[in-house]
């Protein structure tokens, strides 16, 4: 997932790193830093919950993280970096486990019951929904630097608001 990531953002500047495809979505240098601290704090906890035996997940709110955290503000290189240092422990981790200690499930108060099997299907989906967001948001990047040209005959270019 680091590699991938690596490829679709490299050249970015720092204006490319925090533009938005639309107000309300994520720049890159956002999506990153999500991907960086749910690593640790979300899919990587709860399957530490569900391997050491733990009753409970504890809240987390990535929205509000995104704001109190001032993802905007990151270095996207830095991000990345941290994520993939993360992402190389979580593997090890992961790896040093017999596959029978993640089959116990940890009741999720919205989701229910959720074993430690689920947590990584899960985790591998949220990798992939983000790399499709990453995509979509340089995209429209790429359609917006170089306007007026017409780069609609690629096809649909995502995160289009009238005006584009």
């Amino acid at each position: 997932m680091p590699d991938v990531i690596a490829g679709l953002v490299a050249g970015l500047d720092v204006p490319g790193w925090r533009a938005r495809p639309s107000p309300a979505e994520w720049a890159p240098v956002e999506i990153l830093c999500h991907l960086r601290d749910e690593e640790l704090e979300d899919f990587g906890a709860r399957a530490r919950v569900v391997v050491e035996g733990g009753a409970r997940f504890l809240t987390i709110d990535p929205e509000r993280w995104a704001t109190e955290r001032r993802y905007l503000e990151d270095d996207g290189p830095r991000a990345l970096s941290a994520f993939r240092e993360r992402r190389t422990t979580t593997l090890a981790f992961l790896g040093s486990l017999a596959a029978g200690r993640l089959t116990r499930t940890v009741t999720h108060p919205r989701a229910g019951d959720l074993s430690g099997l689920d947590l990584l299907a899960a985790w591998v989906a949220h990798d992939r929904l983000h790399v499709a967001q990453l995509a979509a948001t340089l995209a429209r990047g790429w359609a917006d630097r170089w306007a007026p040209l017409r780069t609609d005959y690629a096809g649909p270019i995502p995160f289009a608001t009238p005006g584009r």
